[in-house]
């Protein structure tokens, strides 16, 4: 069997191009032409995917062969496809940027495996003819990546599009199907090497219009439906559609504390829990009064610090959460979530209590502490993972540890690539509490779900 579906992988050639307008203004464009369009995030991403989500009005989905098989990427790509109009995959970082020289797991890499033709968003800030050394370089570095088309972001005027798009033509036989001009006040503002996330941004519909707005005026939306519509079929012999489907009846209540200070969830992972038994329970840290019943609790990352003052003033939640944990509850935490159950959070010479569940003050950097994939093996008792399990995943925190009583804490995990709590250990644990700086995803890390759903049954039954 054979999965034709229109596609297009959208990449740079380093960070901060332009990628995830460009992909906003394709998708938006595109779905005003009534196509129903799935999006995918290439790497381990949040903030990007959460703005996919929201221009496209249905979940964005990950893609990264570091933090699961090829097999899985095929898979999950194909399910999630399946009767829809089309797929864009916004790509990472640049290009051929990968965890080592070799460029492995990089956007060239995804583009490949998924047999997508690229489109190459640019920055022609300052230059003319050299972006077409630069797009010549590319087709040179791997002529097995098909570059399909070119967006040219940052254009200064009509001659500097003239010129640029003539060169590209002429040298490397790749059309132009866009041509972005400078604009002014771009309503994306950014934070920690990123866009703010849409929870926190009060004017997204405004945003996701300009975006629509600039498909409408700078981009040939025909041509490049053309070319996604040009995608090879995927082969879909080895898809066990059997295994992705969701269980029927709920065996546990799994809450999950989503608010603008905690929103950081692959929907992959909230799937999982679900196709295991859990039935989800949204919980807002910053407005409940209490822990509602649950057989166990999940808390993402986001930007606690932004809402630090919330958090804090409420303590009948946070008072709660504690007696909860006293009590056995099962809790995984990621990141942000880690600092919630700390003692408290050190931010702009003020401390902010929080649940109190470990011993530790956190507090907040100008420079990132842990940025990229993470390798944890387990090396002591804690409630998820078993001894010597290998763990991959990523994190990307400016917070670190300000003070801690170590010999109150245990600390589950050695880090064997990142720098998790201390740059050699990772994930704090307390009865059946786990809280760590790496994110995983639950597409390669098939363990945690399950994991998660078997504690809170027997937190349920006794």
């Amino acid at each position: 069997m054979h999965l034709n579906i229109p596609r297009i992988v959208i990449g740079a050639f380093r960070g901060g191009s332009g990628k995830t307008i460009a992909s906003i203004a394709v998708i938006c464009g595109w779905r005003k032409k009534g196509f129903s369009l799935t999006a995918f995030k290439k790497g381990p991403d949040f903030i990007d995917s959460a703005w996919l989500k929201e221009a496209t009005g249905q979940p964005c989905y990950n893609l990264d062969t570091f933090l699961m098989a090829e097999k899985t990427v095929v898979q999950s790509f194909i399910q999630r496809t399946r009767g829809e109009t089309g797929a864009v995959i916004e790509g990472n970082r640049g290009l051929f940027d990968g965890v080592d020289e070799k460029g492995s797991h990089s956007t060239a890499s995804l583009a490949k495996l998924l047999k997508t033709p690229l489109i190459l968003v640019i920055d022609c800030t300052k230059a003319t003819r050299t972006i077409a050394a630069l797009v010549l370089g590319c087709q040179k570095m791997d002529p097995q990546l098909k570059i399909k088309g070119l967006i040219l972001n940052q254009i200064a005027g009509n001659r500097h599009a003239s010129i640029i798009r003539s060169s590209i033509e002429q040298e490397c036989r790749i059309p132009v199907l866009g041509e972005i001009p400078k604009l002014k006040d771009l309503p994306f503002p950014e934070r920690h090497l990123g866009l703010v996330p849409p929870p926190e941004h009060h004017k997204r519909e405004a945003a996701l219009k300009f975006c629509a707005e600039i498909g409408e005026k700078y981009l040939d939306l025909d041509c490049l439906w053309g070319v996604a519509s040009k995608a090879p079929h995927l082969k879909i012999s080895s898809y066990n559609e059997g295994a992705c489907k969701k269980k029927p009846t709920s065996l546990v209540r799994i809450g999950i504390i989503k608010d603008s200070a905690f929103q950081f969830y692959y929907p992959e992972n909230l799937e999982e829990l679900e196709r295991r038994g859990g039935e989800i329970v949204e919980i807002n840290a910053l407005q409940d009064k209490a822990l509602p019943s649950v057989d166990g609790l999940y808390i993402g990352g986001g930007f606690p610090e932004t809402n630090i003052e919330g958090l804090a003033a409420n303590r009948y939640f946070r008072r709660s959460l504690k007696q909860a944990v006293e009590d056995g509850l099962p809790v995984y935490a990621e990141c942000g979530g880690a600092m919630y159950l700390g003692k408290s959070v050190h931010v702009q010479n003020k401390f902010f209590p929080m649940a109190d569940i470990f011993p530790v003050v956190f507090n907040l950097d100008k420079k990132p502490w842990g940025h990229g994939y993470t390798i944890l093996k387990s090396d002591a008792p804690n409630p998820f993972f078993e001894s010597g399990s290998v763990i991959r995943g990523h994190e990307f925190h400016y917070s670190k540890v300000e003070k801690w009583k170590e010999d109150q804490i245990c600390l589950a995990f050695k880090v064997k690539r990142g720098f998790g709590f201390n740059g050699k250990r990772d994930g704090l644990c307390y009865k059946n509490v786990l809280s760590t700086y790496t994110h995983i995803h639950a597409l390669g890390e098939r363990r945690w779900a399950s994991a998660l759903i078997r504690k809170a049954e027997s937190y349920k039954n006794n």
